[in-house]
């Protein structure tokens, strides 16, 4: 009877820390564009040193950066709750795409940060995209794990 009773409560304690981490995912406020421009501007000057100018130079780029990701980002929500799947074409229309505009990018933060600034900003790149990828890889074992 003990035993029965020590795994209903280490169930019933299991179900509740997954609906609150679900619930939590769910509750994070969504913030504009220019939120999420002012707010990456303030840590780049943070961490490159930028000055005014730099500032004002690099602030239409992360905006027009931010604005394309968002409408990536409910493009493919929508067609997530369609279910619908991107065919071959499009998914290397889309990679071509952003890898376009990373050159892009790349080229125009060489042209307005220094040298120092600049090897310190494709550090910061690197380190991203490494997070990101271990961000993918964990959310895709929290996938299968959910699958099972």
């Amino acid at each position: 009877m003990k035993n029965l009773a020590s795994i209903l409560v280490f169930v019933f304690a299991f179900t509740i820390t997954t609906q609150a981490q679900k619930n939590r995912k769910q509750e994070r406020p969504q913030l504009t564009v220019e939120q999420h421009t002012d707010l990456a501007i303030k840590k780049m000057t943070l961490a490159l040193d930028l000055s005014e100018k730099q500032q004002n130079k690099i602030k239409p780029l992360i905006a027009s950066k931010m604005a394309e990701r968002k409408a990536f980002m409910e493009k493919r929500k929508a067609n997530k709750k369609e279910e619908k799947k991107p065919t071959s074409d499009e998914i290397y229309a889309a990679k071509s795409k952003m890898l376009d505009q990373q050159i892009a990018m790349k080229n125009s933060m060489r042209e307005i940060l220094n040298k120092e600034q600049f090897e310190k900003f494709e550090k910061m790149q690197k380190k991203r995209k490494m997070k990101g990828k271990k961000k993918m890889m964990h959310d895709k074992k929290d996938e299968r794990r959910t699958k099972k």
